[in-house]
């Protein structure tokens, strides 16, 4: 078998990763857990662990799911996507106060581009505890990420809406 240098197996991981995002994105999960799984045998990766956690969890296997977010943030501790899908993942499980712990390690994590979500998120949760002044302060916190979140302004109006 031929030696490839380490950036040859990261080129060769990173293909596969991206193949089995645009799987994923066309509905092919099994071809994509696949795909996920044969990238993270070359060359783990938080994203590659995170991914497949995604795609375990859009067939409802959240406790894989976890499992593999979990890997991810062993690999690699700021990536904050997987603390983000986590609480996601907890919160479709009924876990509430679990799930509220996750997003605000999402919120603190060093590389997380999309903070807008672990708001949301964080803000959903509190409001299905009854913590309204609490949710309508993530929830904006949301569109100071991100002004044109709309999920976010929907959910602010509606709970201020309520709260009236």
């Amino acid at each position: 078998m031929a030696q490839f240098p380490g950036n040859e197996f990261q080129f060769k991981a990173k293909e596969l990763l991206e193949r089995g995002y645009r799987l994923q994105q066309d509905g092919r999960i099994p071809e994509a857990i696949s795909l996920y799984r044969h990238s993270i045998e070359i060359h783990p990766t938080p994203e590659a662990h995170t991914y497949l956690g995604w795609a375990y969890s859009t067939d409802g296997d959240y406790e894989r799911a976890v499992a593999e977010c979990k890997r991810a943030v062993a690999l690699d501790p700021d990536f904050g996507s997987p603390y983000n899908d986590i609480g996601a993942y907890l919160t479709r499980m009924g876990n509430f106060p679990e799930a509220e712990e996750w997003f605000i390690r999402a919120l603190k994590a060093r590389r997380y581009e999309s903070r807008h979500f672990a708001h949301l998120n964080l803000g959903r949760v509190y409001q299905r505890q009854g913590k309204w002044f609490e949710a309508i302060t993530e929830y904006r916190s949301a569109l100071e990420c991100n002004p044109n979140y709309k999920p976010a302004e929907q959910a602010r109006l509606m709970l201020q809406a309520m709260m009236n």
